[in-house]
């Protein structure tokens, strides 16, 4: 028997209806369950929508998962310290910054240690750069916080300026502040240079500004030379990390957060708070398994350089592909996505009825079945006829087993049909 909808029902329809402060679902979320809906109708799609890790998860962490399949106890909300060490030694080693271990919160996901820190802090204004991962701003949101945009551009290759920080830091008078810094990039793969990177860090430490450094790209920098963000700024840089993509492990839910004495003890305390009154643990298996993901070894270090060596062929070799058709393309720093801006055939597109990136994207998912996402749902004018490209629907477990530097045509291998018929059904339908 069905129930009819009574007056809890119809006044919860008012609320939402008079309530200006919806959060839709993610974008890069639903083009993944419309390229699932696609294909399950027997349609071709090639997947450059969702950023989804196409290699394998770490064998040894695989194993360890399986091994602590039956633990169930809760654990500690901070993480369990075994895990907190290796974590901190991993990213010392690797990124060459100081974290340490009692500083350190596990968490569900890097998204959640995210909301988590925006919502821990008094009121502020949350500073994000456009274009930038979609998530952000919703939480910030979500979070009773003010989010502010600061556009970049191709000029800048997609980076904000030192500049820009500036005069909104002097604009604004004192309060609490937060940026975000994602570098590798979600959706630009794009870092900032060094020069730039020092420079933002001396804005933002004249100005207090606290510095969030969602860094979940860093250990696939396509060169292996990530510089974290912390080298630069130490006392005002919250880290941010996990094992979804360069563990291949999205899944998982397992992220990381490295908080600096500097800040006191009070964030970390609210941190805490939140992580009690939500998560409370992160899975068992999961926090065992991970322990082996983040233990630095041989092999380990060979699985992360197969990945970067594969990911900066593959990217260069799109990027190449798009810039000889047209679309202007930066080369990427590390990570598997392109950020490609098709200005340069704005009156032919306009021509068939294209003047937004979200006609752009819709018209190649129906006319080509390449699923791609518009600039706009990154923060970026709806007019400006930018797409991310998640460059990663090949079969990363086939090509873990070789050395693209073995191969005289590397991207020539049944793999990575799909990527190449991706971009020749771009440069095939551009008007």
């Amino acid at each position: 028997m069905t129930a009819r909808p009574g007056l809890a029902s119809a006044l919860l329809n008012q609320a939402y209806a008079d309530d200006a402060g919806a959060t839709p679902a993610s974008d890069t979320l639903l083009i993944n369950e419309q390229s699932r809906w696609l294909e399950s109708r027997g349609e071709r799609v090639i997947k450059f929508g969702f950023g989804q890790s196409p290699f394998p998860v770490y064998g040894p962490a695989v194993e360890a998962l399986a091994r602590y399949a039956d633990q169930k106890a809760y654990l500690p909300v901070q993480g369990l310290p075994t895990l907190r060490d290796r974590v901190a030694s991993f990213h010392s080693e690797l990124d060459g910054t100081p974290w340490q271990s009692s500083r350190v919160l596990v968490g569900p996901g890097s998204k959640l240690l995210l909301f988590a820190l925006i919502k821990a802090l008094p009121e502020a204004e949350i500073l994000i750069p456009a274009p930038a991962w979609v998530s952000y701003a919703p939480q910030a949101r979500l979070a009773g916080q003010t989010a502010i945009k600061l556009a970049a551009s191709f000029d800048t290759r997609w980076q904000i300026t030192p500049e820009q920080l500036e005069a909104h830091c002097r604009e604004g008078g004192s309060r609490t502040r937060l940026l975000i810094l994602n570098a590798p990039g979600n959706p630009t793969g794009l870092s900032p240079d060094s020069e730039t990177q020092r420079a933002l860090a001396e804005v933002a430490r004249r100005h207090g500004v606290i510095v969030l450094a969602d860094e979940i790209y860093g250990p696939l920098d396509h060169h292996g030379s990530h510089r974290a963000f912390a080298r630069d700024y130490p006392e005002g840089t919250v880290t941010t990390s996990g094992l979804s993509k360069w563990c291949g492990a999205g899944g998982w839910r397992l992220g990381v957060m490295h908080v600096p004495d500097a800040l006191g003890g009070e964030l970390f305390a609210r941190l805490l708070g939140i992580a009690s009154e939500t998560w409370s643990s992160v899975a068992s298996p999961i926090q065992e398994a991970a322990c082996v993901a983040y233990r630095m070894s041989p092999e380990l270090t060979n699985y992360l350089e197969r990945q970067r060596a594969w990911l900066g062929l593959i990217g260069h070799w799109c990027a190449g592909r798009l810039q000889a058709a047209g679309v202007r393309t930066l080369l990427p720093d590390g990570g598997f996505y392109l950020f490609p801006d098709f200005d340069a055939h704005r009156a032919a597109l306009a021509g068939i009825g294209i003047t937004t990136s979200a006609e752009l994207t819709a018209r190649l998912l129906k006319e080509t079945g390449v699923a791609l996402l518009p600039g706009s749902a990154f923060g970026c004018d709806p007019s400006q006829l930018t797409v991310r490209l998640a460059y990663v629907d090949f079969d990363g477990e086939a090509l873990l087993e070789h050395c693209p530097q073995r191969y005289d045509d590397p991207m020539g291998l049944p793999a990575l049909d799909k990527v190449r018929g991706g971009i020749q059904a771009i440069e095939e339908w551009l008007p």
